[in-house]
């Protein structure tokens, strides 16, 4: 029984990381579109500061220091500090291969691109090399989790029984033997010294 759940999980594993590939592809496009959008909008401002005769940080100190768009520098340093972050991400996702993109799952971490491919994503056939090496490892991904998790669930029964088998047994009652019977003693025996009369035997 525990094979098979082991197997279903194996199974389930192999099943939910073959998609990786695709979804990571799917990713990359999409990622690709958002720091598209983000550097035309961090670009345009860094054209307004210069129109201004100020840079980058000069004009969000000026945003800061007026109540009227104080509010406005907090979210445009979010959107720099994004368009660094997915910028970086979308240069090292785009120069690693299919099977490197496995071990980069924090490179597709923004939420909001996530978001929008897993709206649209369509599971597809695992046909490639990565395809197969990512059903691969989610087989054993998920099947030495099942057995993981199983081995916990099962650890306080085990306990139970080893700590019956290494209880001590308990000696068996000593019976009481009853004393020896003592052989009577003859009269004979108890005066030896009679005189025995002539021609009887004893």
């Amino acid at each position: 029984m525990i094979r098979v759940l082991c197997l279903i999980g194996g199974l389930t594993g192999a099943a939910g990381l073959s998609q990786f590939p695709e979804f990571s592809q799917q990713y990359l496009q999409r990622l690709a579109g958002q720091v598209d959008e983000l550097t035309r909008q961090v670009v345009e401002f860094d054209q307004t500061a210069l129109a201004d005769g100020m840079g980058r940080e000069e004009m969000l100190q000026a945003m800061a220091a007026t109540p009227l768009v104080a509010s406005q520098e907090v979210l445009w340093r979010r959107t720099f500090a994004r368009h660094a972050r997915l910028s970086e991400n979308l240069l090292i996702l785009r120069e690693a291969t299919p099977l490197e993109r496995l071990t980069l799952p924090h490179r597709m971490a923004d939420t909001a691109t996530v978001q929008a491919v897993w709206r649209d994503f369509t599971p597809a056939m695992p046909l490639s090399v990565a395809g197969a090496a990512s059903a691969g490892t989610g087989f054993l991904g998920g099947w030495a989790v099942l057995a993981a998790l199983i081995g916990f669930v099962a650890l306080p029964f085990r306990r139970r029984a080893s700590v019956k088998t290494t209880a001590p047994k308990r000696k068996p009652p000593v019976m009481k033997s009853d004393p020896p019977v003592s052989r009577p003693t003859l009269v004979a025996d108890a005066q030896p010294n009679r005189p025995r009369l002539a021609g009887v035997q004893r």
